[in-house]
């Protein structure tokens, strides 16, 4: 999965027109990859779901998550 990671973000990044920064990068991600990013809603949600009650497991929102994916990409870059 990092690998189709690695490689949506080097896609979303040919794509970018104009300055690029966390921002521009978050939404040409959304605008290609709108399933990639239905997985990642789902899948935070099943999550929650699945915690037992009383448990407190921390997790961050879905798009905390991937825009702190992007801002690690981007300082590799």
């Amino acid at each position: 999965m990092i690998i189709e990671q690695e490689e949506k973000f080097k896609d979303v990044l040919s794509k970018i027109e104009g300055k690029i920064n966390e921002q521009s990068f978050f939404n040409k991600f959304l605008e290609l990859y709108p399933e990639a990013w239905k997985k990642h809603k789902i899948m935070y949600s099943k999550f929650n779901k699945s915690k037992q009650f009383g448990q407190k497991i921390p997790l961050p929102k879905p798009e905390v998550s991937l825009r702190k994916e992007i801002r690690v990409w981007l300082q590799k870059q």
